[in-house]
């Protein structure tokens, strides 16, 4: 079997069989280049680095490599803001550990669940926990999680955690834990409200920045379409129809909202899931596996499912809004298509109002090309900015043809009229001058 270069990293030999055989990674990210080898070392460890670039098997290959197999205790911790990503994490491990010759044992620990059967399955203490923080804090509390021989802990997606206001359960749970602990904190911001928790638990972390090469993957295409008083949801709808896409997440602000986005694709004959907050632990179980099942083309969803939420094959993302909260969220949504080297399309419907977020964006180093949808066909429009220029232009014009032509003291008798000719031929001249030099 060919060699993998993360046989460099000296790890034991059935984590390098599931990247051969199952993961089938090749070749190490960056991130996972930089922070396995601090972790393996022992070192708490803070990864900074954007969505899809590897961060959970940065942190899996070598917290499972540190196992030790004769201990029957509790040994890794990881937890994640939202169910779905704990299962995600979860179905991950379990990629790896059967190819161990001696048993690893782990379990999944997520709220809307049977607590009580939990604590039944508790007899025998797993090797690893994925959860949520709030299911973990109940069960150490019962005392039916035991976790005072813990060795790491993981926290992922910690910005999304302190948004959603689980940290103080993480900080609790940490409390419970040896002094001695290795704290791995993954998050693709670093918000200044994070930083009390970095600081009481993590004494002289390895901070491991991995700035994006660009701000979204290199095969999106950023188009923005204006709204124009359209009636925004017939405008999805014709948009999505017309790229008749592999799967389209729709993205909007609130749950309200996408429910409203969603019952009208589904009025106009589409299939249409839906993800966001609202939806019961089994409803939200049911959709993600109908979605990965590939029974809905269409998804419509709040930023809940931005965030550690693998959608595979996700060809279009559309937004319905900008997000207003944060606009990293943009990031996060865009982040969902173009996964591992594919291309994929994200559309913006944006409004005379949103220039300042467009702008900014800018900023982050996305690139937007300007379009519309009329009559079913794609066409191109003259950038955005370009009518913004031509309009300062004529303002500027204007400014100085007022400023050259005065009212004269002595009024007669048809002076408005030449005062206007004046100044209209001060403005052509000013116009000619700013074309010359462009």
């Amino acid at each position: 079997m060919e060699s993998t270069k993360f046989e460099r990293f000296s790890l034991k030999p059935f984590i390098i069989e599931a990247l051969k055989k199952e993961l089938k990674f090749s070749e190490p990210t960056e991130i996972q280049e930089r922070v396995i080898p601090s972790i393996l070392n022992g070192e708490s460890v803070i990864g900074q680095s954007q969505t899809g670039t590897g961060k959970t098997h940065a942190y899996l290959l070598p917290l499972l490599n540190k196992i030790d197999t004769e201990k029957k205790e509790v040994q890794l911790v990881i937890t994640a803001p939202t169910r779905e990503l704990a299962i995600q994490i979860y179905n991950e491990v379990n990629k790896v550990i059967p190819f161990s010759n001696e048993e690893i044992t782990s379990k999944c620990f997520i709220g809307g669940t049977d607590k009580q059967r939990t604590i039944e399955k508790l007899r025998n203490q797993p090797q690893i926990v994925v959860g949520t923080p709030g299911r973990i804090k109940d069960l150490v509390q019962e005392n039916a999680l035991i976790i005072n021989k813990v060795k790491a802990l993981v926290v992922d997606e910690a910005d999304l955690m302190l948004d959603m206001g689980f940290i103080k359960e993480v900080d609790m749970v940490a409390g419970q834990m040896p002094e001695n602990l290795q704290i791995l904190v993954f998050s693709a911001t670093i918000p200044e409200k994070l930083k009390p928790f970095l600081k009481k638990y993590l004494a002289n972390p390895r901070f491991t920045h991995v700035a994006p090469k660009q701000a979204t993957a290199a095969k999106i295409e950023h188009v923005l379409v204006p709204t124009r008083h359209r009636d925004k949801m017939k405008l999805v709808h014709d948009i999505l129809v017309s790229f008749n896409p592999f799967v389209a997440i729709v993205f909007t602000n609130t749950k309200k909202k996408a429910d409203e986005v969603a019952d009208y694709l589904l009025e106009k004959g589409l299939k249409v899931g839906r993800i966001h907050g609202d939806l019961s632990p089994r409803d939200r179980k049911k959709m993600m596996k109908q979605i990965n099942d590939l029974e809905f083309q269409y998804v419509v969803a709040t930023d809940l499912a931005a965030r550690g939420i693998d959608i595979k094959g996700v060809s279009h993302i559309i937004n319905y809004e900008i997000p207003t909260t944060e606009l990293d969220f943009y990031i996060h949504r865009v982040g969902r298509t173009a996964r591992a080297g594919s291309s994929g399309i994200a559309v913006t419907l944006f409004e005379t109002s949103d220039e300042d977020a467009l702008n900014k964006l800018e900023k982050l180093g996305v690139e937007f090309v300007n379009k519309d949808l009329v009559g079913g066909e794609w066409k191109d429009l003259e950038d955005r900015k370009r009518r913004q220029n031509r309009k300062r232009v004529t303002d500027d014009a204007d400014a100085l043809a007022k400023s050259i032509v005065q009212k004269p003291k002595k009024i007669k008798p048809g002076y408005k009229k030449k005062m206007g000719r004046e100044m209209e031929q001060i403005k052509k001249r000013k116009r000619r001058l700013d074309r010359k030099g462009k």
